[in-house]
């Protein structure tokens, strides 16, 4: 709605230009234009199954916090068809890394430890570690959540590490370790770095970190059908893990629960895993209210910042041929997103033998998806980004938008009564002690009585766009065109205008 002070300031009724906004959709609209297009994001999966020859998937579509799809494509078991749905339990690999890096940040916030405190000092192992050189620093803990701490890439030979023993992780660590680069300079993916994650919440925590993860955030979110050991599945939901290779399907052998989970141990179902997502999705916007979750939503949001640059790819197509340059980068066991058009994404991939996932969600539309397959690698991190793309398309929808603060709706409210002349505006105490004299006040109502002369009679004042407390824009329209307005306050206790741009 357009906000009551600024008409009051202008002495108007609501009723003029100071009428409420009646093209807002309606959550129920929005819902059912996202659930109308859900025939095309389903078609996109099956279609992709066909294709590449994978039996099965499980895919959900999460919509503000709740999971309004869940659906299984194919089969979970090729010996005896039985299929897949939104309770097969799926191995998803890597993305246990981010509920690595949550538990992480809960003993953080409960003071047991601090992300920039050397790794060796919860792993006595690493203590004997040889930097690359004699100028590298220790290796944080915060080093290791963003893979910068510097060892090699170690896709696949990570994955068949899973079942070790604490004893053999321990026994390896005392034995050396390789390292690529100094940390904190350069980004690549580690399945060790996590690992040692899981170490430090089993040293922290004093108890093994699949059982510090299961009781502090799996069950408080009521994951209850989320394992660690596959062995431990519901035989009639687990999914049989599948390879392509000549010309058919050959049964993996699936691995069990061991030392190196932290980086890519769980099992879980599109049901269960939504939960998790939706907890992420409720992290935004930033808010006064009681935390309601296992996490802080101020640790959630710090998870999906992106901590370690890893690229920027200037010839990223959507799947529909748009191009779209698109920056990547690591942030605590979670990939950020921003494409060209500002949209930001988080989520992480994971593959095992058998087995290909990938989740994201998209917090300014409250929206995401999670898809699980039963092939060995399949790639569904561009299946996923296709199908938001697609729902954003067909449903049209749009960017959460700010509620305005109130000295941001106050300051435009003064700002409108005092445009275009500028009217005794020195006198005004809205403006800020630089705002004159970076530009003289003859120079910006000449200027601004240009503009104003160019559209003619003002014919509404349209509402406040925030980008944050203290910034926003806002259109003035007349009968021959508009005035785009930004403007931005001040740190001050009672922050004033510092930024004034119209054109």
């Amino acid at each position: 709605m357009k906000h009551p002070l600024l008409c009051l300031f202008l002495a108007l009724p609501l009723s003029s230009f100071c009428q409420p906004a009646t093209n807002v959709p309606t959550a129920d609209d929005r819902l059912r234009r996202i659930e109308a297009a859900l025939p095309v994001v389903e078609k996109i999966y099956s279609d992709y199954a066909a294709q590449r020859h994978v039996p099965g998937i499980g895919l959900g579509v999460v919509v503000d916090g709740k999971l309004i799809y869940g659906k299984g494509i194919g089969e979970a078991d090729l010996a005896t068809k039985r299929p897949v749905t939104a309770q097969s339990q799926f191995r998803i690999a890597s993305m246990t890394k981010s509920l690595t890096a949550m538990a992480i940040l809960k003993l953080r916030d409960e003071g047991k430890l601090r992300l920039d405190d050397p790794a060796a000092g919860y792993v006595p192992e690493l203590t004997n570690l040889r930097p690359l050189t004699t100028d590298a620093p220790p290796i944080t803990i915060r080093h290791l959540l963003t893979h910068a701490a510097g060892f090699p890439e170690d896709n696949p030979w990570g994955d068949r590490q899973l079942a070790d023993s604490e004893a053999e992780l321990s026994q390896f660590l005392r034995g050396g370790l390789s390292v690529a680069n100094a940390p904190g300079v350069a980004y690549e993916y580690s399945n060790l770095g996590f690992t040692l994650l899981g170490r430090i919440i089993s040293n922290v925590a004093k108890q093994p970190y699949q059982q510090y993860i299961t009781d502090n955030i799996l069950r408080p979110l009521g994951m209850t059908s989320t394992i660690w050991d596959y062995r431990k599945a519901d035989p009639n939901r687990y999914v049989n893990g599948y390879r392509w290779q000549e010309g058919q399907h050959l049964a993996e052998t699936p691995l069990p629960d061991g030392s190196w989970g932290a980086m890519g141990g769980l099992i879980t179902t599109v049901d269960d895993f939504a939960r998790y997502m939706a907890l992420h999705l409720s992290a935004w916007p930033a808010r006064d209210g009681a935390e309601t979750g296992p996490v802080r939503r101020s640790s959630l949001r710090e998870m999906q910042q992106p901590w370690n640059f890893r690229g920027l790819n200037a010839q990223f197509r959507y799947p529909s041929g748009r191009l779209c340059p698109t920056a990547q980068a690591y942030a605590y066991g979670l990939v950020w997103a921003r494409d060209c058009g500002g949209r930001v994404s988080v989520g992480h991939s994971g593959g095992l033998p058998g087995f290909g996932t990938e989740w994201q969600v998209m917090p300014d539309y409250g929206i995401g998806i999670i898809s699980c397959a039963n092939l060995t690698y399949a790639g569904m991190r561009t299946l996923n980004t296709a199908a938001l793309d697609t729902l954003i398309a067909l449903a049209g929808l749009k960017p959460r938008v700010l509620a305005p603060s109130v000295i941001l709706a106050q300051r435009k409210a003064e700002l409108v009564r005092l445009l275009p002349n500028f009217e005794k505006a020195e006198a005004s105490g809205i403006f800020a002690e630089n705002f004159f004299p970076d530009t003289p006040i003859d120079l910006r109502r000449r200027s601004t009585q240009a503009l104003f002369e160019k559209i003619g009679k003002v014919v509404r004042v349209e509402e406040l766009i925030p980008e944050n407390n203290l910034r926003g824009t806002f259109r003035i329209v007349g009968e021959r065109g508009a005035v785009d307005v930004f403007f931005t306050l001040t740190p001050e206790a009672n922050p004033l205008i510092q930024q004034l741009d119209l054109k």
